[in-house]
């Protein structure tokens, strides 16, 4: 029986979760026991198509990837094509993988493999909640099984990235996001403004995709239109929230400071649908379900980063 640590990613892939995903392939401690995929970035047809692609770049065709859900539980959003590409993958017209997903469904397969590591299951979610939603509303003793579940998502002072408040993993499905944050009594949330307070320079990661790796080849390409469109637009640094909420997941020591809080989320109001209240104060009485990430090492995050471009 294997020692390491049972890894599960749900995710969206998206240029930023691709490299969530490299880190997590690079990682000795851990096994990827699978990838269950919903719509997000963009389409389920093309984070599906991008999940596979990745695996068999990283050479992790034995990782089995779950298709799931293909739009948010309940009404319709816009997905964030204008970053990631059409396809998600930077519209480079790679060729498909040559296999396929698995037949799961992938809230099936949350559930399954959940079981299969309870009580030792890390659950990572990268992407909008609504697998993870779906697979609740079948199962309410799922949180039971999950030893770590780590969420990228929230902006947890209102300086939001898709809305003025809202960010978007929590912004596409904001009703999964509620079921999800009223089961799990403790999630390790990675938020937007974390992300922004933890910036990779692009001149280092021009120097990173450098590197004589078929994932440094291949990160280079998929994200080059994500990263100019980054460059201009939000200057020196370019901002990969997955990243960081994965080297959180892997190594959660690197996290120099942690506040835990009560976190809802906002579903009816006109201009913060999809926020994630903080209640910072804990005005209302109720308990901390989220420890919110603050400040993560720098250094440590950025060698987590190269190590995966370089293929572990």
């Amino acid at each position: 029986m294997s020692n390491k640590i049972p890894l599960l990613i749900d995710t969206d892939p998206g240029v930023d979760d691709a490299l969530a995903l490299l880190m997590a392939f690079a990682d000795p401690r851990h096994e990827v026991v699978g990838l269950t995929i919903a719509a997000g970035n963009v389409g389920l047809r093309h984070t599906v198509r991008n999940a596979l692609k990745l695996c068999e770049v990283a050479g992790r065709d034995a990782v089995p990837v779950f298709a799931g859900c293909a739009d948010p539980l309940v009404h319709p959003s816009v997905d964030a094509a204008h970053v990631h590409g059409v396809d998600g993958f930077g519209d480079v017209g790679f060729e498909p993988a040559r296999r396929g997903a698995e037949a799961e469904h992938a809230a099936a397969a949350i559930l399954r493999l959940s079981h299969r590591h309870a009580g030792e299951l890390l659950l990572v979610a990268l992407g909008p909640l609504t697998n993870i939603a779906l697979a609740l509303k079948l199962d309410p003793t799922l949180p039971q099984r999950v030893k770590r579940f780590v969420v990228m998502g929230g902006a947890v002072t209102g300086h939001g990235n898709i809305t003025p408040v809202a960010e978007f993993n929590i912004a596409f499905d904001p009703e999964a996001a509620h079921i999800v944050f009223s089961a799990f009594p403790d999630i390790e949330l990675a938020d937007w403004e974390a992300t922004i307070a933890h910036g990779l320079p692009h001149r280092e990661v021009e120097r990173w995709l450098a590197a004589d790796s078929a994932q440094a080849r291949f990160y280079e390409e998929i994200s080059r239109k994500t990263r100019l469109w980054s460059e201009d637009s939000r200057g020196e640094h370019w901002y990969a929230a997955d990243a960081l909420a994965m080297a959180w997941a892997l190594q959660p020591d690197g996290a120099t400071r942690v506040e835990a809080r009560p976190v809802r989320i906002e579903l009816a109001g006109s201009f913060t649908r999809g926020a994630t209240v903080v209640d910072w104060n804990r005005q209302q009485g109720r308990p901390d379900n989220a420890a919110i990430l603050m400040d993560y090492d720098q250094d440590r995050f950025q060698q987590l980063v190269r190590q995966a471009l370089l293929g572990g």
